[in-house]
């Protein structure tokens, strides 16, 4: 089939395969253009122009559903392979002094998103200006193909074989309270004496039983709790033990200074919860885009300064 745009509207053929990936990578043509930062309609007229230019009918597409044809299967394959080359070809000619540009889309957890990682995140933003940085907070780890994000920083165990995850420290968790749930005369020893008083919960972690260990020792017990309290906020959880609402199980960093202050009490000082994992959590692919990469090489090197390890 001829082309029948005429030159002057002919859009650059990689834009047009990058949208039609991301068409077919994020499962909608609105979809594909929130991540585009595009409308609707733009992005309807790039596949049709793609579709018009190699002749082909890429996508069947009613009210409710869209699925590949053949053709588009195979443009899909030849597609994703040429980006990946272009984009291999254009930062190696570039060198690696070039500067990273465009949108890096990164998930983070709530409580470590608005405190400890703003640091690392305002330097790499001052050292490579080409880069806009959508920071998302939530305490998951996302569909990234879906949800358009290029990585994500996860607390907790990462178990899909298909992402890559480095390990970037551990989180030391440990046993506050406000001071009146507190004998100064004669504090716990054992964490077998606080089984009894009243215990909140960060659902996501912990919500019927406490598991504490030694540091020194190594020794553990572990209890059932009746949570008064619970909730999936670690700011929540604090604001609770401020006000006296029970015992709970705090990052170490969130509440340093409240203990310093005499704000709450450490409970226990030689006994802790499980530390946690912090992982950088990405998708695996041959070639990852400037501004990903760097973002992983600083995120890597400002991690151990912002986590308890």
């Amino acid at each position: 089939m001829k082309n029948t745009l005429p030159a002057s509207r002919q859009v650059d053929r990689i834009e047009l395969f990058d949208t039609f990936v991301r068409i077919v990578e994020a499962g909608s043509l609105s979809a594909a253009a929130s991540q585009l930062g595009s409308t609707q309609p733009t992005i309807s007229r790039r596949l049709t122009a793609l579709e018009q230019q190699l002749g082909l009918k890429l996508l069947q597409r009613s009210t409710h559903a869209m699925k590949l044809t053949e053709d588009g299967e195979r443009c899909l394959t030849l597609a994703r392979g040429l980006l990946e080359t272009w984009q291999a070809m254009d930062e190696g000619l570039r060198g690696q002094a070039a500067q990273p540009q465009g949108t890096l889309r990164v998930l983070a957890p709530h409580a470590f998103g608005q405190q400890q990682l703003i640091g690392p995140v305002a330097d790499y933003l001052a050292r490579y200006p080409g880069v806009s940085l959508e920071w998302l907070l939530h305490d998951r780890l996302p569909d990234f193909i879906a949800e358009g994000v290029d990585c994500a920083i996860h607390v907790g165990t990462v178990e899909d074989p298909n992402l890559v995850a480095l390990k970037l420290g551990e989180v030391r968790r440990v046993v506050v309270a406000a001071p009146q749930w507190v004998d100064a005369a004669a504090p716990p020893s054992h964490p077998r004496e606080l089984a009894d008083l009243p215990w909140m919960a960060v659902r996501t972690f912990y919500q019927n039983e406490v598991l504490l260990s030694q540091r020194t020792t190594g020794e553990s017990f572990s209890f059932a709790i009746h949570p008064r309290f619970s909730t999936d906020s670690l700011y929540a959880l604090r604001n609770a033990a401020l006000r006296g609402l029970g015992l709970g199980i705090f990052s170490h960093w969130l509440v340093d200074e409240d203990i310093a202050a005499g704000r709450l009490v450490r409970l226990l000082p030689g006994w802790e919860a499980p530390p946690l994992p912090v992982f950088l959590v990405y998708p695996y692919s041959r070639l990852y885009p400037a501004r990903l990469s760097r973002f992983i090489e600083l995120i890597r090197q400002a991690a151990p300064s912002a986590i308890d390890v």
